[in-house]
């Protein structure tokens, strides 16, 4: 199917009258995205922020009357507003997403292939993903960093926990490099099933891998047993769950912390003093991963 789509540039004050007088005339989906390449991070509880330029892109069916929807669009909304219809023909995005994902190789062994295509080296260790709905595909640099340091730390023998585990992506990666068993706890219900899903697509057997929402796991069986604790979520999370993700160390067991900004990380290593001495293992893009030993 084709559809029509208005694009329109506005400010912050705007956004919202403009988004219910744009679905008023018949779109079928608003989207807002930023129009001047200001990234909003990890913003505070209870905000929302907007780009101080924002563009929002109505969607209409193809027979709309793009004149009309304009004619009764508030003249003041569209004050400089740049106004655009496109024809945007209809695809099959499923598999033009596909298209784009192709194997990415992390460390000297680790390789994460989308489980439709064939791992490019078989020898090595293939970490087969479909991300699904959940975060991480190891396309994002915190992500990435991880990975990299799994790879270096070489897990084999060793009692893991993903704290925020996303699809599974960290948890698995550390089974298929040797882990002995590993606790996957999110928040998200889609991102548990999502890691199951990917965990038994590895050949992973059920008792090896733990799945569970925060605060519904046997903490006799996981608290001080683990040799390895990995969280990639944000600096805020990060800094609220230190009591929950040291518990879960045993002694002189390893924490590896990201999905935190370069300029983050000393709030993060100062926060853990002095049960952890925590320092920068690596950095990427302006987000860095942090790694140390309990105690």
């Amino acid at each position: 199917m084709t559809w029509l789509q208005l694009r329109l540039d506005t400010r912050p004050a705007c956004v919202e009258p403009l988004e219910n007088a744009l679905l008023a005339t018949g779109a079928v989906a608003v989207t807002l995205e930023d129009n001047a390449d200001q990234p909003v991070l990890e913003p505070a509880v209870g905000e929302t922020p907007l780009w101080s330029q924002t563009r929002l892109t109505a969607l209409y069916p193809a027979d709309s009357d793009m004149d009309r929807v304009l004619a009764e669009l508030p003249e003041d909304l569209l004050d400089g507003s740049n106004q655009r219809v496109e024809i945007l023909e209809d695809k099959d995005w499923e598999r033009e997403w596909m298209q784009h994902y192709q194997p990415m190789q992390f460390g000297e062994r680790l390789w994460i292939c989308p489980s439709w295509l064939e791992p490019p080296d078989p020898a090595a260790v293939n970490l087969l993903l479909d991300p699904g709905l959940a975060f991480g595909t190891g396309t994002h640099p915190t992500t990435a960093l991880c990975l990299e340091a799994l790879d270096r730390i070489c897990p084999e023998g060793l009692q893991v926990a993903d704290y925020g585990c996303g699809s599974g992506i960290l948890a698995v990666a550390a089974l298929k490099l040797g882990a002995r068993e590993a606790l996957c706890v999110d928040n998200d219900p889609q991102a548990l099933m999502a890691t199951a899903d990917n965990a038994a697509r590895n050949g992973i057997a059920d008792p090896q891998v733990t799945v569970a929402l925060p605060g519904e796991f046997d903490t006799e069986a996981w608290n001080a047993r683990c040799d390895l604790v990995l969280a990639n979520i944000l600096a805020g999370p990060l800094l609220a769950l230190k009591d929950t993700l040291l518990p879960l160390m045993s002694p002189g067991a390893t924490l590896v912390l990201a999905g935190l900004l370069n300029s983050q990380a000393e709030d993060i290593i100062t926060h853990y003093r002095p049960e952890l001495e925590l320092t920068i293992a690596a950095e990427r893009e302006g987000w860095a991963c942090l790694i140390g030993r309990k105690n």
